[in-house]
């Protein structure tokens, strides 16, 4: 068997370091080459049985980032340049047979963090975010009954990193092996 030498451009456990959840951003607007760059990540991402029952909405306009932030009312969020909302087809997605689990939300989970670590990887701040009024969003995005909205994440150059990083749970907490 042949191996297949891939050059990598950054260590994965150094960008996972260097993603978290960006809450100032700068006034400048992220170069469509960057964005182009996330939404292909997100374009890649797995999904079960390989359905992609996804559709990202990139909200760019003063307009429409208004109805987004009416969603979530954050003097944080409303500073952001500009937004990606995860939304999802729970008509598309596949669905485990032993228990009907509908995999649209672990799809879209997935997606969203391609989404955030892309980023990272290109020097954009972002922050995945979860808590907004899904009826608001579902009616300016003009949504189907069988789709909704899973996370807005904010996107953009930041202001300035934080001190510290997240504390984060030891291995020895989350980890069983069995």
């Amino acid at each position: 068997m042949s191996k297949i030498k891939i050059t990598l451009l950054m260590n994965f456990l150094e960008l996972t370091k260097r993603r978290y959840s960006a809450r100032n951003y700068s006034s400048d607007m992220v170069e469509q080459e960057k964005l182009d760059y996330i939404l292909e990540c997100a374009r890649l991402a797995p999904s079960a049985v390989n359905y992609q029952p996804w559709h990202f909405f990139v909200i760019k306009s003063d307009k429409q980032k208004q109805l987004v932030q009416h969603s979530y009312p954050r003097d944080w969020f409303a500073g952001a340049p500009l937004y990606i909302i995860v939304c999802v087809d729970s008509a598309v997605a596949w669905v485990r047979k032993s228990d009907n689990k509908n995999h649209s939300d672990v799809d879209a989970a997935i997606a969203t963090e391609h989404i955030c670590l892309a980023a990272a990887e290109q020097g954009i701040g972002s922050c995945w975010v979860c808590n907004f009024d899904a009826d608001i969003l579902k009616q300016n995005l003009h949504l189907s009954p069988t789709q909704y909205p899973v996370a807005i994440v904010s996107l953009g150059y930041v202001k300035q990193l934080p001190e510290k990083s997240s504390p984060r749970k030891d291995l020895t907490e989350i980890v069983s092996i069995l």
